[in-house]
């Protein structure tokens, strides 16, 4: 048996797929146990590498399966979670929000309430072998609503989602907020900025806009592309969850941004710039003319910004890509994923 074990939910998405390719580099003598329901944004070869590793462990099954996680927990000496697993897709929580009411709420309670169940014998009273055990939760800056031009989002700045995937992630933060105060669990929790790099699923803005490119159809924008985010790339995104696990305080929150504020348009002017140099049409057409500005998304908030002034101050996190050298990366890897030459 394992001295130890670490649960990672969603881990055969975008951001868990890339945590799990760094977690059994950072802890080669743990077991690495990933929880994911295999879902449309899930995909089994993101994990190609890390099946190769003896101390990986892939069950694909649902978060909100009382039954399997509470199975986890017993036969396992699980003493991390980093709990990635979620609906995240705004435009397909306006169209089925109960999906999101259901995994982001009901499944992020049932893992802290198993977690605490095996890891504490009541409230404030930590079993031994648990003594070290801790619940990271990884959930977002729409929590927080929308910005003018000027604010930063900061931990103390009030909730006020506007969709309802951030007010299920909302819900989400203050589950694992009420079992800390209340029961005492070790708790962290990271809400981030937009995450943008490898492995993201082809429904994402920036995704989006390298297929329709290469595929020479029309690039949707929502609105008139003004609306603004922070970007983040994934790898800094793992580093910065990693070290708040290891060195967060508990029962605290810490926002991770990547100081890379972009309006959507010059995303896709950026982008398009890229493929202009890297894989130039043959009619030596601009992929720019390709732009199509569609109808708002309901409820689209304006502005996205963090200040990520605690995690840096605090636990010496720091990105190492800007967003220049992350986009080239991006859409090189889009560019073979998609074998386009």
């Amino acid at each position: 048996m394992y001295k130890k074990s670490i649960l990672i939910t969603g881990g055969a998405g975008f951001i868990g797929s890339n945590f799990v390719d760094l977690i059994l580099e950072k802890e080669p003598e743990s077991q690495v146990i990933v929880l994911d329901k295999m879902t449309y944004a899930a995909d089994e070869n993101y994990l190609t590498s890390a099946k190769l590793n003896e101390n990986f462990l892939l069950i694909k099954n649902d978060i909100c399966n009382t039954e399997i996680v509470r199975d986890i927990f017993q036969k396992h000496n699980i003493q991390n979670v980093y709990h990635f697993a979620a609906e995240s897709h705004v435009d397909n929580s306006i169209k089925n929000p109960d999906t999101f009411i259901q995994t982001n709420i009901n499944g992020t309670f049932n893992l802290i309430h198993n977690a605490y169940k095996e890891w504490m014998t009541a409230p404030n009273q930590v079993k031994e072998n648990y003594k070290d055990a801790r619940f990271l939760h990884v959930s977002t800056d729409e929590v927080y609503g929308t910005l003018g031009e000027n604010d930063l989002f900061k931990e103390t700045t009030p909730y006020a989602p506007n969709s309802p995937y951030s007010a299920s992630k909302a819900s989400s933060d203050f589950i694992i907020r009420s079992y800390f105060h209340t029961f005492g669990m070790n708790v962290v929790t990271t809400n981030c900025s937009n995450n943008y790099g490898p492995n993201q699923h082809d429904e994402k803005l920036i995704p989006t806009v390298i297929r329709k490119a290469i595929n020479n159809e029309p690039i949707p924008i929502y609105g008139n592309g003004k609306n603004v985010r922070d970007w983040l790339y994934v790898t800094d995104h793992c580093e910065g969850i990693f070290l708040a696990l290891k060195k967060g305080r508990p029962g605290e929150t810490y926002n991770i941004g990547g100081r890379n504020e972009k309006q959507n348009l010059e995303i896709c002017h950026h982008i398009c710039d890229i493929l202009n140099q890297t894989a130039p049409k043959k009619n030596g057409q601009n992929y720019r003319d390709q732009i199509s500005f569609v109808t708002d998304r309901p409820g689209h908030d304006f502005r996205y910004a963090i200040d990520a002034s605690k995690i840096e101050d605090e636990l010496g996190w720091k990105a190492n890509e800007n967003f220049e050298s992350g986009i080239k990366k991006t859409v090189n890897w889009y560019l073979k994923k998609w074998k386009v030459d």
